[in-house]
């Protein structure tokens, strides 16, 4: 049970580690529009530049639930105390974002906004909420079957 539980563990880390560094990423590249990213499908970047602040919330859910993930499985004893958990995961995520929108202020052609900071938080508690929504659905269902 407990190597499968590493291997969880592992699993989750190297999602979290890509999910880092494409915010990074895509936060750092010089231009702010995606149309230089042409790997990327035509419609995402069409999205991604109509819904300009909103963009910085979809990555940050994802990062929001697979924190949530990670600490479920590494903290298994300490699950009494939730409050430090979320406490843990927007502080986490807080400074992911911070990190983020301030490295713009060394790219000439990019520049900081606080509505992405807002947004990035956002998407980080809509991802741990979803995170925790899952968890009890799963639990009324197991317990009804």
């Amino acid at each position: 049970m407990k190597i499968k539980n590493v291997w969880r563990m592992s699993i989750v880390i190297v999602f979290l580690l890509v999910c880092i560094g494409s915010i990074f990423y895509y936060s750092w590249i010089h231009n702010p529009g995606l149309e230089t990213e042409t790997y990327l499908p035509l419609w995402i970047r069409k999205w991604s530049n109509e819904y300009y602040n909103l963009r910085t919330a979809i990555p940050f859910v994802i990062l929001g639930y697979l924190l949530e993930v990670w600490q479920g499985l590494s903290n298994t004893a300490a699950r009494a105390n939730r409050f430090a958990f979320r406490l843990k995961t927007v502080i986490i995520i807080a400074v992911v974002v911070c990190l983020a929108e301030g490295g713009q202020f060394f790219i000439a052609t990019r520049q900081p906004d606080f509505r992405d900071v807002f947004f990035g938080i956002s998407g980080g508690v809509l991802g741990y909420l979803m995170y925790h929504l899952i968890q009890k659905i799963n639990f009324l269902f197991s317990k009804n079957a």
